[in-house]
C-alpha cells in the first residue's frame, strides 16, 4: 500500500497529467468546447475531468477524485465529474490495473463510429491488415474489431454494455471503443500510452474512410 505521501504525489501528478491532456486535445480539434473527458486510476482511486469545463483552458483544479469501488468523491472533493464516469469506472473494473482512459471526439472517428450504427444493439469496425494496428499492443493486429455503441442518454447503461463488452474480449478486441455519433474511448497504463492508442485509432479510422471512398469511386467509374 503506498504512503500518505506517495499518494498526495500520485494524485497531484494525476490531476495535472489530465489538464495537459485536456489542452493538448483541445489544440488538435479534438476535445472542442466542454467535449471530451479524461481520467487516471491506481487501481483504488481514479481522478477525472470534471464535468463542463472547457478543455483549451483546463487545468489541475478541474478535477475530480473518486473511490474506484463505488465512484463516490474522496473527502474534500466539490467540483462534479464527468458524465461519462461511469464509462472510465467499467473499463477500470474490467481490465482490473493501473492505467488510464480518454474520450475524445476525434473528427475521422466519429465519423465512422456514425457510418457503422446499429440499430438495438452494437455493431464493430473491422479494421484489417493495416500495420499502425501494432501501436494498440494486440496480439492479432491484423484483424482489429472496433466496437460501435449506441449513444445513450442514460449514461450507466452504456457502461452496462461496455462491461459485457469488455468480460467477452478476445485477441481481436482493442483498448478502444466508438460511441455512434458521439467519440472514441481508449485506455492504456498511463497519459501517455492512452494518448498514442487515441492517435493511432483516429488514423486507423481516417484509412478506413479513405479507403472506402476510394473503393466506392472505382466502382462508379466502372459503372458509368
Amino acid at each position: 500500500m503506498a504512503s500518505p505521501g506517495d499518494a498526495t504525489i500520485w494524485l497531484r501528478r494525476a490531476r495535472e497529467d489530465i489538464g495537459s491532456v485536456c489542452r493538448t486535445l483541445y489544440q488538435r480539434g479534438w476535445m472542442e468546447g466542454t467535449s471530451g473527458n479524461v481520467s487516471v486510476s491506481d487501481g483504488s482511486v481514479a481522478v477525472i475531468s470534471a464535468s463542463g469545463r472547457a478543455k483549451g483552458r483546463m487545468t489541475a483544479r478541474d478535477t475530480v477524485a473518486l473511490r474506484l469501488a463505488d465512484g463516490s468523491p474522496l473527502p474534500g472533493e466539490s467540483e462534479r465529474p464527468s458524465a461519462e464516469t461511469s464509462i472510465h469506472l467499467a473499463v477500470y473494473r474490467a481490465i482490473g490495473a493501473t492505467a488510464a482512459v480518454i474520450h475524445a471526439h476525434s473528427p475521422y472517428a466519429t465519423a465512422l463510429s456514425a457510418r457503422h450504427e446499429r440499430h438495438g444493439g452494437t455493431g464493430s469496425v473491422l479494421l484489417e491488415r493495416w500495420e499502425l494496428a501494432k501501436g494498440l499492443g494486440m496480439r492479432e493486429p491484423d484483424l482489429v474489431a472496433l466496437p460501435v455503441f449506441l449513444n445513450r442518454s442514460d449514461v450507466p447503461r452504456i457502461a452496462q454494455e461496455v462491461t459485457e463488452h469488455l468480460e467477452r474480449a478476445d485477441v481481436r478486441t482493442p483498448p478502444a471503443l466508438l460511441i455512434a455519433r458521439h467519440g472514441l474511448t481508449v485506455w492504456g497504463r498511463d497519459v501517455d500510452q492512452a494518448q498514442n492508442r487515441l492517435e493511432c485509432v483516429e488514423a486507423l479510422c481516417r484509412l478506413a474512410l479513405l479507403t472506402d471512398a476510394n473503393e466506392r469511386g472505382e466502382q462508379y467509374g466502372e459503372s458509368a
